[in-house]
């Protein structure tokens, strides 16, 4: 759940400057009152960055920060593997990231920054590591009176516990990557209209970027999806996206779809293609 309510603006504003001074690029992300920037983080071993986390809550909030290992699947999901089952590459990036503190009590409206770097070892081969950088809320201990309470009327109370994963990533000696773009189509569904797109990504870095589908004589876009990534581990990407009816309406006919870097990186073309949707 995204909660950035009109009365924390003034929260919000803060933390984007507290990101300027600490030369983070935008965007944020927020889940329950923690707001995190920026969302993606790369290294390459020569110096590191920070990340800002700030509470647009009412009261003091303690998040624990941690490192897990994802791995993405053919539909896009990021499925969490455990340190046991970690391949040569996850076990490296592992033992390469250094971060701290490990654990933050934040005010209200206070930001603070998370160091970190990493350390790549001088045999480390050529290559994309890749860790994701946890920030999980740590529920307040409840008074031994409601404890008591709830003991003798048997009652349980769920607490959510609000977190925000981004991906730290390490690039490692010179490396490339190429995505091509096909079989573009709108889905229907019994609510909702997808937007469907096959991406092939061959090379040994990850991409990230918007996809824009263009309409012949319209300086904008007709619809755009930012943020999506295609990882290392992933050779064919099938981007499935929600559609309005309206913007179905829109996509059909001519087109040119293009896969760019996110403006604030470039916005280097990385894929285009030109079709016609039905």
């Amino acid at each position: 759940m995204i909660r950035l309510a009109a009365s924390r603006l003034s929260c919000f504003l803060a933390c984007l400057a507290a990101a300027g001074t600490f030369g983070i690029a935008l965007p944020v992300s927020a889940q329950g009152d923690l707001l995190v920037a920026p969302t993606r983080v790369i290294l390459d071993g020569r110096r590191g960055t920070e990340v800002i986390l700030s509470n647009i809550g009412s009261e003091e909030a303690t998040y624990r920060i941690g490192i897990e290992l994802r791995r993405m699947t053919s539909e896009g999901q990021l499925v969490e593997v455990s340190r046991e089952e970690a391949n040569e590459l996850e076990q490296a990036a592992m033992r390469m990231v250094r971060y701290a503190p490990r654990r933050i009590t934040l005010p209200p409206g206070q930001p603070q920054a998370v160091r970190l770097s990493a350390r790549p070892a001088v045999e480390l081969p050529d290559g994309e590591y890749r860790v994701h950088m946890s920030f999980r809320a740590i529920p307040k201990p409840q008074p031994v009176e409601e404890q008591a309470e709830q003991a003798q009327g048997i009652k349980i109370k769920l607490i959510p516990i609000y977190g925000v994963t981004i991906p730290v990533i390490i690039r490692h000696g010179r490396l490339q990557a190429t995505v091509a773009l096909s079989d573009p189509g709108i889905v229907t569904g019994e609510k909702q209209k997808w937007f469907q797109l096959t991406m092939q990504r061959e090379g040994e870095s990850s991409t990230y970027g918007e996809i824009r589908v263009m309409k012949r004589g319209n300086s904008e876009p007709v619809y755009m999806v930012r943020g999506v990534a295609i990882y290392p581990e992933v050779g064919e990407r099938r981007v499935t996206l929600p559609l309005s009816s309206e913007q179905a309406a829109a996509l059909k006919g001519p087109v040119r779809i293009e896969y760019r870097e996110m403006p604030e990186a470039g916005g280097a073309l990385i894929a285009a293609l030109e079709t016609a949707i039905g």
